[in-house]
């Protein structure tokens, strides 16, 4: 309990008492002005609140649910008798266990420049000027379908692992039923693995609203659209208040209400889980 009190308990108390005050990362507790709730209320009306917000739902939902499909098509690829599964797999694994520092840096390699080979690749076929990491739509792009790229594989592995616990018989007495293949999926594999899959989604939400380093290495949170960087989520704007503005209390008020939404949805998929494991 002392344990958990110095690691948990106690560095959280802190920031809430920091979230309440206007302060520095270096101001003692004791020397902050307290301004109460007035940082909730500045943060929830902030256009760049607003802005983040919306990128962080998006980034999020792409990641959650693309992953996931590509995750559990390739886990149920895995399933059948190709040639070179073993090393298939262990292929698939790399983008998930290489450091993040360096797929980061393959993707700028790939995409920041014009000389860049993907740039390059269109321009041939008759598509200039793709500026991906310059233009904010296409920036927004890239940061997710990188996100769904380091990702697939931890989906992949968790749907594996429910679709190992699938009994054969239960795929056989479908089809003398008479179901087809996409029947067999909706009405048999999926609510199987429902358990699982309710699991993967809260993990994988809780990894995209808090991940950090995979928007910050790819686009610092740029391109600016005026109002704040098309790619600046939630995360990188606490950031940016508490370690670039020297504002800790918007800062820990941002990620204050971050962890209060993402305990609400994490119930949510919880009650789910309980449903599913009861079914």
């Amino acid at each position: 309990m002392i344990l958990l009190v110095l690691l948990n308990v106690f560095p959280v108390g802190y920031a809430f008492l920091q979230s309440l005050q206007n302060g520095t990362p270096s101001t003692l507790p004791t020397e902050a002005p307290f301004v109460g709730i007035q940082n909730y209320l500045d943060a929830i009306v902030s256009p760049q609140f607003l802005e983040a917000t919306r990128f962080t739902v998006i980034f999020t939902v792409v990641g959650v649910f693309g992953s996931w499909i590509v995750g559990l098509a390739l886990a149920l690829l895995l399933r059948t008798r190709i040639p070179g599964n073993a090393v298939f797999k262990v292929l698939l694994l790399l983008p998930w266990i290489v450091p993040v520092v360096v797929s980061s840096t393959a993707w700028n390699w790939l995409v920041a420049t014009p000389q860049s080979p993907v740039p390059v690749i269109l321009s041939s076929i008759g598509i200039d000027n793709a500026n991906f990491l310059g233009d904010p739509v296409l920036a927004q792009i890239v940061v997710c379908v990188f996100k769904v790229w380091i990702s697939f594989p931890f989906m992949m592995m968790m749907m594996s692992s429910a679709l190992a616990s699938v009994d054969t018989n239960v795929y056989e007495a479908a089809k003398m039923d008479g179901a087809t293949g996409w029947q067999a999926f909706t009405g048999v594999t999926l609510p199987i693995i429902s358990r699982t899959t309710f699991i993967s989604w809260v993990l994988m939400t809780i990894f995209c609203v808090n991940d950090f380093p995979t928007i910050f290495l790819l686009t610092q949170g740029g391109p600016s659209t005026g109002v704040t960087g098309a790619t600046t989520s939630l995360i990188i704007l606490a950031y940016q208040d508490a370690f670039q503005n020297l504002q800790t209390g918007p800062a820990t008020a941002i990620a204050f209400m971050m962890t209060t939404v993402l305990v609400i949805v994490s119930v949510i998929l919880y009650q789910r889980i309980k449903k599913a494991s009861i079914e």
